[in-house]
């Protein structure tokens, strides 16, 4: 018996007490998941941040003073010369590094995103268990192909964005689902049939995460 056999064979099992008129719609499914952590939202972070590198992403964890400084750090070390912010991105964090600012306003041509150094945004929320920063299009954050064709990208995430479940977040982006959305788990990689382990090819090669330490509202 082939594996695909074997496999038809235990669904037919486990649905053999199922009556053959009921539907989907017929069953309903429990939607009370998890939403709340036992953690603490330091505990919180800390599992963010063990996450995000766990992709293979570097964390920064600065004040809301050295957000700056950082980019500086970081853009350089990249050998970024040339940043893209979108509208409503908090352009003097970025000008106060002495970085070349382009603005993504009119939206520039995918030719010219490709062609820049990186391209700097801001988060809607983020995810510790996951490891997970969500992308709402729009202010500070931008269009999806902003984020996703330069080759580096740098995302400023505040520590009052971050939330323990995916529940959470998604509780968070109710009201905006209407509008694109990104999720950003690392840098872009992916590996092929031979597990060659190839990066770039969906997104960004590199992700770096600058952390931002604000009063918790809890």
């Amino acid at each position: 018996m082939s594996t695909r056999e074997q496999i038809l064979a235990r669904v037919r099992e486990a649905l053999a007490d199922v009556p053959a008129d009921e539907r989907p719609e017929h069953v309903a499914v429990p939607g009370d998941y998890r939403r709340e952590s036992a953690l603490e939202h330091r505990e919180v972070l800390d599992l963010f941040v063990q996450t995000v590198e766990d992709y293979g992403a570097r964390v920064h964890r600065v004040g809301p003073d050295g957000v700056s400084g950082v980019l500086h750090e970081v853009l350089g070390s990249r050998g970024a010369r040339t940043v893209v912010t979108p509208p409503g991105f908090p352009e003097q964090w970025v000008t106060a590094a002495g970085l070349v600012l382009l603005r993504d306003g009119p939206p520039m041509s995918t030719a010219s995103l490709d062609r820049a150094g990186a391209v700097v945004s801001t988060a809607t929320v983020a995810i510790a268990e996951t490891g997970t920063i969500a992308l709402v299009s729009g202010a500070g954050t931008g269009r999806r192909a902003l984020t996703l064709l330069p080759d580096v990208h740098v995302c400023v995430v505040r520590t009052d964005q971050v939330v323990a479940t995916v529940p959470e977040a998604f509780d968070r982006l109710a009201g905006q689902r209407t509008r694109p959305i990104t999720l950003v788990s690392g840098g872009s990689a992916t590996s092929d049939i031979e597990f060659v382990r190839v990066e770039g090819v969906h997104g960004p090669r590199t992700l770096e995460v600058v952390l931002v330490d604000v009063p918790s509202a809890g």
